[in-house]
């Protein structure tokens, strides 16, 4: 009897190892926002629609939704498996962008949030702030700040290819659910 027990036990702590075990953290939205390939691509032709009509006319105006951000995210993510962050929902409200996912720290998993202020600076290029994080019960991984800023500033000018070099940020504002970024190209 005894030997089953200590097998049963063992047997389960094995398990609890294999397994991750979830910390908390903050909670997702209640209608998650849908992940796609199609709203990734759209983005892309978006981007690729608003550089050639600002070619010709020297402004560049984009209206990108949480939609199309979470599922940019998301495809981003799965082409670099070494990112901590997975399951992304992008959500944009009240002037400000909230990045959500959950990250696995050993054997812990936990939901995180990180809240962003996105505007432009005097050199008319991305300006990104982390207003509020919450990793729950983990610490937050050293050098996120510039992490989070280089994949904004990529998402916001580097998707605009060749054009991305003659390319100046007038203005980024976020309302229900729209970031809208216009531009100039030089």
């Amino acid at each position: 009897m005894m030997k089953k027990i200590l097998i049963t036990l063992i047997a389960l702590a094995f398990a609890t190892l294999a397994c991750s075990i979830f910390v908390g953290g903050p909670n997702y939205p209640a209608t998650p926002i849908p992940v796609s390939t199609q709203a990734a691509q759209s983005l892309k032709n978006q981007v690729q629609q608003s550089v050639a009509t600002g070619t010709a006319s020297g402004t560049v105006t984009l209206h990108i939704t949480e939609e199309q951000l979470t599922s940019y995210l998301a495809v981003y993510l799965q082409s670099h498996p070494n990112l901590p962050i997975t399951d992304p929902q992008v959500q944009l409200q009240n002037g400000q962008m909230e990045l959500l996912g959950k990250v696995q720290q050993g054997m812990f998993s936990a939901n995180v949030m990180l809240t962003l202020a996105v505007g432009v600076d005097q050199n008319g290029q991305p300006k990104i702030t982390i207003t509020q994080e919450d990793f729950g019960p983990l610490p937050a991984p050293q050098g996120l700040n510039n992490a989070i800023s280089a994949f904004v500033a990529q998402a916001l000018t580097g998707s605009l290819g060749p054009a991305a070099t003659g390319f100046r940020l007038e203005s980024i504002s976020i309302v229900d659910g729209v970031m809208t970024v216009t531009g100039r190209v030089k």
